[in-house]
């Protein structure tokens, strides 16, 4: 496609196999877009893409990403506020025909559907750190450490003393936003008994005030989820046979969007080898 959408804090470039996007910075721009700097999303983790009137005399493009495709929104689980959300493009009214233009276009590229089996949009690089209210917590791609603040940690931490989780011992990770009260970010073990609150809880960090931001604690966890995630085994493809009628559905649009030049001749014929494959 190579078409660009310029539009309020983001610049989104449209290509054959995914969106590029590049956040903006200044001092308007969400601090969470200007944190992830730019983000490529395979089209293949979209779910499906929407246009509708913003506020103001604005457009919103909006993608959806399919479940389990990104790890940074299946650590926000929700919670982010619609301004602060990465697959939203705000763009002026009067760009409404260049925007149906583009969206139609990638809608017709989408072909995937449904929850994901592995990430395939690229979560935040190691190291990162921030600091909480009760501790420090750092992760260097292998581990996360929490290092205590002997101003906020709670006795029970103190105890315990400062924590180090290494990857491979770790089963998922909890995030509740700052924004909200009584935000934190928790580490789950594996094979965990019961769970303490997060204020007592030594494999938990506890926002608060100036603490644990969404730009910081959010990409934080997502790199660590995606670091727990990359270590479970993928399921054998053939273990996974899909219905035959839905392979033929599947073909059946991708041809379409062939004859309609949506789609190449090496696009279509690669495409149609993936899906005979999954029979």
């Amino acid at each position: 496609m190579g078409d660009v959408l310029a539009g309020f804090h983001a610049v989104w470039e449209f290509e054959s196999d995914s969106v590029l996007i590049r956040y903006e910075r200044g001092i308007r721009t969400p601090k969470l877009f200007q944190a992830l700097g730019e983000r490529r999303i395979p089209l293949s983790a979209l779910e499906e893409v929407t246009l509708a009137p913003g506020r103001r005399g604005t457009l919103v493009l909006r993608l959806v990403p399919r479940a389990g495709a990104d790890p940074l929104m299946e650590a926000a689980d929700g919670q982010l506020k619609e301004g602060s959300d990465p697959y939203r493009l705000v763009l002026p009214a009067e760009r409404e025909t260049q925007a149906a233009s583009r969206a139609e276009e990638l809608a017709a590229r989408l072909t995937e559907s449904g929850p994901a089996d592995r990430y395939l949009v690229a979560a935040p690089t190691a190291p990162l750190q921030f600091k909480a209210y009760d501790g420090k917590a750092t992760f260097d791609g292998t581990s996360v450490q929490f290092r205590w603040s002997w101003t906020g940690a709670s006795t029970a931490k103190w105890k315990a003393g400062d924590q180090s989780y290494a990857v491979a011992d770790l089963s998922g990770v909890e995030w509740r936003s700052p924004e909200a009260l009584e935000g934190f970010l928790r580490l789950r073990a594996s094979g965990a008994a019961a769970v303490p609150e997060p204020d007592q809880d030594p494999a938990a960090v506890v926002f608060g005030l100036g603490y644990g931001p969404v730009h910081e604690s959010l990409p934080f966890a997502a790199a660590v989820l995606a670091a727990v995630r990359a270590r479970r085994p993928v399921p054998a493809v053939s273990q996974c046979r899909r219905d035959p009628a839905d392979i033929a559905e599947r073909i059946r649009h991708l041809g379409e969007l062939h004859q309609a030049g949506l789609v190449t001749d090496e696009e279509f014929a690669g495409k149609k080898a993936e899906l005979l494959a999954e029979l």
